[in-house]
């Protein structure tokens, strides 16, 4: 009875706590201590904490990391944040709009849980260039896009392109009352690995999306059918063999090895203006 009237007693507080931000600042210390040890932090890492909030993560990750770069574009809570941080001279607070934020050039990890409204944005910061110096990643977010952006088949040629790089795995449900304010749904941990041997070099990453968009634009058509635009028949009988599949297949089906293989394949017998051209992204 006394942790349910102390449980109420916390919610009570956060919905009269104004929320212009739109974040749900996690409370539950044995979640954030789990989150903390799925990073495996080392002394070495520099670590972004994005949306940092009033530092439930920031300052467990400043015992572990090198070096704690917290994000916050909230006024009030990032002075909060660098009162507290005034013990700790490995946390570096910046107050700023999370997507105006320029990744560090040097090696990093991001351990966070990011503002839900711009969960795809941040995705598309951390992932859309394969190149940058992101390492991995432990990230919360809302449980529905956490099983989206890690769901088979793929049917979304940007997710597509970023699990070339990417290994993205669901790792935790966090139920809704761990936060204040709760949000309306559930949340998940998302932990990001970057490949140790991607398939695709990063130089060609927009190359690749061009396919994907070209091949996804309808996730269910059979492989030969989804891809007769880019290969010619007999290109597409011996690419079928090559891959192991039915012609028939769904082209959603495909893995990440095999989309390589795809990839290959068309760099290597069909010329470069016929290649498809990906869409124009903004990456903030």
């Amino acid at each position: 009875m006394r942790k349910q009237n102390k449980r109420n007693r916390k919610i009570r507080k956060s919905l009269e706590w104004p929320n212009p931000s739109g974040q749900h600042l996690l409370h539950n210390k044995r979640i954030i201590h789990d989150l903390v040890q799925m990073a495996n932090l080392t002394p070495n890492d520099i670590v972004l904490d994005l949306g940092a909030g009033k530092g439930a993560l920031t300052f467990p990750l400043a015992e572990k990391a090198g070096k704690v770069i917290a994000v916050e574009y909230d006024p009030r809570f990032a002075a909060i944040l660098k009162k507290k941080a005034e013990a700790y001279p490995n946390i570096k607070i910046i107050q700023q709009d999370i997507l105006m934020f320029h990744l560090p050039k040097e090696p990093f990890v991001v351990v966070a849980g990011i503002p839900y409204a711009i969960t795809t944005p941040i995705m598309k910061m951390l992932l859309h260039h394969p190149a940058n110096s992101l390492q991995r990643a432990v990230i919360v977010m809302e449980k529905g896009a956490a099983k989206r952006f890690t769901s088979y088949p793929v049917t979304n040629p940007v997710i597509l392109k970023w699990r070339m790089w990417f290994d993205l795995e669901y790792a935790m449900e966090i139920s809704r009352e761990n936060f204040s304010p709760p949000p309306r749904v559930d949340s998940a941990g998302l932990i990001i690995r970057r490949k140790e041997k991607p398939g695709i070099p990063c130089k060609d990453h927009d190359s690749f999306l061009g396919l994907a968009e070209y091949a996804l634009k309808y996730p269910q058509l059979p492989l030969d059918e989804a891809l007769k635009g880019v290969f010619t028949p007999p290109q597409i009988t011996r690419l079928v063999q090559n891959l192991g599949v039915d012609r028939k297949m769904a082209v959603c089906w495909l893995n990440e090895i095999q989309w390589a293989t795809v990839f290959h394949t068309m760099v290597r017998y069909v010329p470069r203006p016929c290649w498809p051209k990906a869409k124009k992204y903004k990456d903030r």
